[in-house]
């Protein structure tokens, strides 16, 4: 289902024996323009100090109830890397992350999340060591590409043909936890109105700048189909949305990969 990343703020995120700490922020992959990662503010039980917790982790999410429950302890996240989140997070510190849960590494595979789709299929930890692990991720580092969501909001966005309006938001598959759309705010052209676009439409980003140049006309974005916060995103939306500017569907384009898994099995 998709969802608008701003209610994830103030999350509870619930260990298997008790609660961690609420989210604070969210770390996406500006390549796939995939969540890797939630920064967790821990408050009294570890001192304020924030951790990463990746979407691997999350066996439940109740959105009503804002409670993600994750298959980890707290001790484990007690004795996690330590990570500045201040700071931008490197791709050393990534494999450190990863080496100390045992997970696949996402940047090694060709979907989404390295060898699977969603990161559920990461779930199962390797029977490798630790140690041993951390080394096999560690051996063809390259840079991180990891960006604040809170960071990009705001950005300008450039049509083909002049400046449409700034980024307001980020629209999140709660299975694949992959952004399927920006939110963008038309400003002045006319005002109040809101359109999705996709990650996938977008032909570069400049982050000195702060722009996201899209390969759109303005005239093609003011034709959009509006989008409404209070209403739910549904497969019809999306269609008439792809249908717009036509596009192939994201969800095709999986279906593709998993067809080709199974025939290959």
């Amino acid at each position: 289902m998709l969802r608008d990343a701003a209610h994830l703020k103030g999350f509870t995120i619930r260990a298997a024996d008790g609660e961690l700490g609420t989210v604070d922020e969210l770390y996406f992959d500006d390549k796939t323009w995939a969540i890797r990662y939630l920064v967790v503010e821990t408050g009294g039980w570890l001192g304020g100090r924030r951790v990463l917790i990746s979407p691997i982790s999350i066996i439940h999410a109740d959105w009503d109830g804002k409670l993600l429950n994750v298959a980890l302890t707290k001790q484990q996240v007690e004795n996690s890397p330590k990570v500045d989140t201040h700071q931008p997070v490197s791709r050393q510190h990534e494999a450190e992350f990863y080496g100390y849960y045992g997970y696949p590494c996402y940047w090694e595979g060709p979907y989404l999340w390295g060898a699977a789709f969603y990161p559920a299929g990461l779930a199962i930890a390797t029977t490798a060591s630790r140690e041993a692990l951390a080394e096999k991720i560690g051996r063809d580092l390259t840079d991180s590409h990891l960006r604040s969501i809170e960071g990009v909001t705001g950005y300008n966005i450039e049509a083909a043909d002049g400046e449409i309006g700034h980024v307001n938001g980020f629209i999140v598959d709660d299975e694949a936890w992959a952004i399927r759309y920006l939110e963008l705010a038309t400003r002045n052209w006319w005002p109040g109105k809101k359109v999705l676009v996709s990650p996938t439409w977008i032909e570069r980003v400049s982050w000195a700048d702060s722009k996201v140049y899209v390969g759109l006309s303005r005239e093609a974005i003011q034709g959009a189909p509006e989008y409404v916060e209070a209403a739910p995103i549904t497969r019809e939306y999306e269609n008439r949305l792809y249908l717009h500017y036509g596009r192939p569907p994201y969800w095709l384009h999986q279906a593709e990969h998993e067809s080709l898994t199974m025939s290959s099995v």
